[in-house]
């Protein structure tokens, strides 16, 4: 189980999201992350979110062992 409390959360701070640009063709796509295990975690948001709205559940992910990626997904 992992651990929600505030003080497990600034193990990781926010800078140590990393930020990196993927291209799928002709579509330029925003994706941070944080590594520190093999596992994976995908954090997906709705319009008109953006990937910081998972900051505080990719840290938590992180802390517990896992690679936490979140993707900026394009609006309308």
């Amino acid at each position: 189980a992992l651990d929600l409390s505030l003080s497990f959360i600034h193990f990781y701070k926010l800078e140590k999201i990393q930020h990196n640009h993927v291209q799928a063709k002709r579509l330029k796509l925003h994706v941070t992350q944080i590594r520190t295990g093999p596992k994976v975690v995908v954090f997906l948001h709705g319009f008109p979110k953006i990937w910081y709205s998972w900051r505080h559940q990719m840290i938590v992910v992180a802390n517990a062992g896992y690679h936490a990626i979140s993707i900026d997904f394009r609006g309308y």
